[in-house]
């Protein structure tokens, strides 16, 4: 009997309103290669355009019998030699889209790191054996591009064709050519891995001569290459606030030239060959815990466990302890951290311990390199994955133990497409492998404490820090009463006087302020108008650094002025303090003191955070000033001063978690004081020194913050009592916008009352934005409080396939997002 195979395919580049695993006939000469969870080529719409994707299940039919196959498009060509993702994670990718409401390659490509990710282009050649005649009948542009492809041996992709010949992108003649036999159209798969280079750029004999006439851009960028002698592109474009396009320019003038500077690779060199494991004592509580983590570890259905240790208690030892049994029973361990800063510190402590079996999974490394730990977790090099988010993803075969530390940061949650939290995709695949998912935090989510409380996860505690340690003593300081004494500058009386003591006993601070940059806000005094960025409906931030005003949104930029760009008065006043700022103004108090400053704009360089870090914990440096990224996780025994510059940024925005969010930060900073042995001390300063999540942070008192958190979430229907589900509408006509958000809005108003009337839900707006407008693009949002069922996503999944089909809001965008860490 003969057959034939179908493939279920999951095509690149679809909208969600016709997104499915489309039939395609598999032709019989790739039968050996076609398997589940393979990338391949496929024909797709009307115009056949080669697209990638991936063979999501394949199925054998009888040919010719049921006539299932005629009408089918045959796969073209199978990219993987074999199958690149397992039957589980093709499993989670339609679970993804189900929940997230994203396509299945979106899903599919989130779980690949980013070197492996194919591109579909198509080349031309000149036809073979084309009549002479036919050809002096062409116009001379048509015989121009004949005679170009002519000259090139191998086919030449369409983007560097027309670039050569100076056409626009949008250029249809290769295609027109295509079709009447002249030029041969080939289709092909192409892979760009990061090639470990940094882009450089330096002065040429020619520029360092001058005498050339430069635009103002230009000008700026001469005078700074002049300056520092050579610079990577990106450090130009962030201290001149240029485009690459100017330094482009540069180079056709030929004043400079571009150069690579060699990058590390492997983020292995220097990691030791063999383990060296040395001996955990525990304490009564940790060893409680452990055994606790550890039966249900051994237990056959695995499940989920809440390890809940004040900060400095010890939670490394009992993971440790726990990862050592995985990694003896030769199961896979997955340890996520929320933030890349906290990598350094804990990826030494795993490479001492464990050599090369440790795989790090973060966006601080190049896609080549990201592509090469990948590998080493899929062909079992490397039993123990250490990363942030996109560690959830870690293709393991035989999955025992996955590790949430700080579980509670909103880093682990997506704000791309698919939105997803890396806390539901390590409950999914905990599931499959029926392993167990530890959550840790010395300040649990709401949502994940409530569930402990139920008994839905197990709760290990430890209430008390490791090795006899204390927790800090902890000072509020009253800024009014600062500023009624005379003291307008950023720091208290009393965080002046601990700072000059901590230096003269040659011990480290820690001050977080968590804004960065120089001054916070910008305004007019003769207009009353602040200065904003064009693009986008926030404030500019002006950066010391590079004497600029710069979009901590989309990135726009302009030089420091006191010119008012709407009255033009020269009176523009600067406000605010950011972290280059605090870090000028500690200099000014003590000039001996060596500072770190640590926040977005010193981190940008490749392993920045590990240096810097390592450097801290060397004692190169006695006060280190930075953002939240100074605040989790890290471990100086010589720290005994924390300070907080502004406790109040974190209280008073306009989210339903500002409060938690708000009393983790602080927790957290706070508990980075005496973890070693020398008693620790931590300076709040604030202006509202009564308010009670301030008093139980000092206190370390989460358990009476959860008390209170809790009944006002029950009270006003927010998780865990409900799900939220914010609908999101962006595109740049403001007026499309609304109308599209209330259009979907009616729609499900009168589809959920016809068809769906048992669904509990409470609908509000549409609204604007808190940020109306980002990168040019004008925001709307819609929240709906709902309980998250089958139903209630069936329901919104038809919604968006209807909008989807809506032609008069094609140009304005919309998304879902399912219990957002912040809302719109």
């Amino acid at each position: 009997m003969e057959t034939a195979r179908v493939g279920k395919v999951a095509v690149e580049n679809t909208a969600y309103h016709f997104d499915k695993a489309y039939d395609y006939l598999i032709p019989q000469t790739l039968w050996a290669k076609a398997e589940k969870g393979c990338r391949v080529l496929v024909p797709f719409g009307g115009g056949n355009r080669t697209r990638q994707g991936l063979l999501m299940d394949v199925e054998e039919i009888r040919a010719g019998r049921t006539g299932s196959e005629e009408g089918l498009k045959s796969v073209k060509a199978v990219l993987d030699q074999t199958p690149l993702l397992s039957p589980e994670m093709l499993l989670l990718a339609r679970w993804m889209k189900e929940r997230y409401f994203c396509t299945l390659f979106d899903a599919v490509r989130v779980m690949l790191p980013a070197g492996l990710h194919y591109q579909v282009a198509c080349s031309y050649q000149a036809a073979r054996d084309i009549p002479p005649e036919k050809l002096e009948a062409l116009g001379d542009e048509e015989k121009r591009l004949i005679a170009y492809l002519s000259r090139c041996r191998l086919p030449v992709r369409r983007d560097k064709l027309l670039t050569a010949l100076g056409y626009e992108a949008d250029n249809d003649l290769p295609e027109h050519m295509s079709r009447q036999g002249y030029l041969e159209k080939i289709d092909d798969a192409f892979r760009k891995i990061g090639d470990a280079m940094v882009k450089m750029v330096r002065l040429t004999e020619k520029g360092e001569t001058g005498g050339v006439k430069l635009s103002p851009k230009q000008r700026e960028v001469f005078s700074l290459l002049q300056t520092v002698g050579a610079a990577s592109v990106k450090e130009v474009c962030y201290f001149t606030g240029v485009t690459a396009g100017v330094v482009d320019a540069l180079v056709k003038k030929g004043l400079a030239c571009c150069f690579e500077s060699e990058r590390y690779r492997n983020p292995y060199d220097g990691a030791p060959e063999s383990a060296v494991k040395e001996e955990i004592v525990l304490t009564q509580e940790q060893q409680r815990a452990y055994e606790e983590q550890l039966a249900q570890y051994q237990s056959p259905d695995g499940g989920i466990s809440l390890l809940y240790g004040v900060t400095g208690s010890g939670k490394t030892s009992v993971f440790l302890k726990l990862i050592d049994r995985a990694v003896e029973d030769k199961r896979g361990v997955i340890l996520m951290v929320p933030e890349i800063s906290l990598t350094p510190q804990m990826l030494a402590l795993f490479q001492r311990r464990y050599g090369r079996q440790v795989a790090v999974f973060h966006s601080g490394l190049s896609m080549g390199e990201r592509l090469d730990e990948w590998k080493r977790v899929k062909n079992g090099d490397a039993l123990i994955a250490l990363g942030t988010r996109s560690a959830v993803f870690a293709p393991f075969e035989n999955l025992g133990l996955i590790i949430m530390d700080e579980e509670q940061e909103y880093t682990y949650k997506s704000e791309q497409a698919p939105r997803f939290h890396a806390r539901e995709i390590a409950k999914f695949r905990c599931r499959w492998h029926r392993c167990l998912l530890t959550l840790a935090s010395a300040t649990p989510s709401v949502e994940s404490y409530y569930l402990a409380q139920k008994g839905v996860y197990s709760l290990s505690t430890i209430s008390n820090r490791y090795g006899g340690a204390k927790l800090p003593r902890v000072v509020v300081a009253d800024m009014n009463q600062e500023l009624l004494e005379g003291n307008t500058g950023p720091f208290s009386s009393v965080l002046m006087e601990c700072l000059a003591e901590n230096l003269r006993l040659r011990r480290q601070s820690i001050l977080l302020l968590n804004r960065r940059g120089y001054h916070t806000f910008v305004n007019c005094r003769a207009c009353g108008e602040p200065v904003t960025c064009p693009h986008c409906s926030i404030s500019l931030t002006y950066h010391a650094a590079n004497r600029r005003l710069m979009c901590h949104y989309c990135g726009y930029s302009i030089p420091f002025t006191d010119e008012c760009p709407s009255c033009h008065q020269r009176q523009v006043r600067y406000a605010g303090a950011g972290t280059q700022k605090a870090e000028e103004a500690v200099e000014e108090l003590f000039p001996e003191a060596r500072i770190l400053r640590m926040d977005a704009d010193t981190t940008m360089a490749k392993y920045s955070h590990e240096k810097k870090l390592k450097q801290f914990a060397d004692g190169e440096y006695d006060i280190m000033v930075g953002t939240q990224m100074v605040a989790k996780g890290l471990d100086f025994p010589n720290v005994t001063l924390v300070g907080v510059l502004s406790a109040d940024q974190a209280l008073y925005s306009d989210d339903f978690r500002s409060y938690e969010r708000a009393f983790a930060l602080l927790t957290q900073v706070v508990g980075r004081s005496g973890r070693g042995e020398k008693e620790g001390l931590a300076v709040i300063q604030t202006y509202t020194p009564e308010n009670p999540v301030i008093q139980m942070a000092a206190r370390q008192d989460y358990g009476a913050f959860f008390q209170g958190e809790i009944q006002m979430r029950k009270a006003m229907l927010y998780p865990p009592f409900a799900d939220l589900c914010v609908v999101g509408f962006s595109g740049q006509q403001e007026e499309n916008v609304e109308q599209a958000a209330r259009y979907f809005t009616r729609e499900l108003i009168a589809l959920a009352q016809a068809e769906y009337a048992s669904l509990p839900m409470r609908v509000i707006g549409p609204a604007k934005a808190a940020v109306p407008k980002v990168s040019g693009r004008y925001r709307y949002k819609l929240i709906i409080k709902n309980r998250f069922d089958k139903s209630f996503r069936e329901l919104i999944a038809r919604l968006l396939r209807q909008y989807g089909k809506q032609k008069e809001y094609a140009k304005t965008s919309v998304f879902v997002d399912i219990n957002p860490d912040m809302i719109l």
